[in-house]
């Protein structure tokens, strides 16, 4: 991860990158309420006057920072699946394919918490365009989420895969991912945060087995 400390200096005509780098270190360290468009300036070492010509406000900024942890936790997950086993068995590889992407999503949130956070938060917009929600403007549309997408993927490999070929189920992808995020959360910031590892690694594998045979089942 690039880091940015207090008073280094960066590349002429890049301070908004240097500034994403300097608020993902912020998000990194204490998640997305970290993110603070005048701290990530002192990092850097300019004015909040400069900072504020490249960004709105801390909302914005806080949209970089979410898009480049959802591109982080997609490439966790890729390359955990890269190092999966392949099998001739197109059902064997798929499914080994599908375990080690949960694992590896699993595994980032666990190993960058603070990121994993900041990739599903929700920025505010900035000051003063609060009243546009009233005037019948549309939210921005969120852009796909390349965990889901490969999470999608690999059910759909899955599915695909077994005696009686089929594509996977929408409300089976989303039930899918609802499981995996919500194992994540649970690990990172719920009751199941104490877990030792042994157990912890239990509960991933009881929940891979649960997705699998599900979508055999469907």
């Amino acid at each position: 991860m690039a880091a940015i400390s207090g008073g280094k200096s960066y590349h002429h005509g890049d301070l908004r990158n240097a500034l994403v780098d300097a608020a993902v270190d912020l998000a990194a360290d204490g998640g997305p309420e970290r993110v603070v468009l005048r701290e990530a300036a002192r990092r850097v070492g300019v004015s909040p006057t400069a900072a504020y010509r490249h960004f709105d406000g801390q909302g914005e900024l806080l949209g970089a920072v979410k898009r480049h942890a959802q591109g982080a936790l997609a490439e966790a997950m890729e390359r955990a699946a890269s190092r999966a086993h392949g099998s001739d068995d197109p059902a064997l590889a798929a499914e080994c394919r599908l375990a080690a992407l949960v694992r590896g999503y699993v595994a980032f949130a666990l190993a960058e918490p603070g990121l994993y956070r900041a990739a599903f938060c929700t920025p505010r917009p900035p000051c003063g365009m609060g009243w546009l929600a009233g005037a019948g403007a549309e939210p921005a549309a969120e852009p796909e989420v390349r965990a889901f997408a490969l999470l999608t993927e690999a059910l759909a490999a899955l599915a695909a895969a077994g005696p009686a070929p089929r594509p996977a189920a929408p409300d089976v992808q989303a039930a899918a991912w609802s499981a995996v995020h919500g194992l994540s959360l649970l690990l990172v910031d719920g009751p199941l945060r104490r877990l030792p590892a042994g157990r912890r690694d239990g509960v991933v594998e009881r929940t891979l087995a649960m997705l699998v045979s599900g979508v055999r089942a469907d």
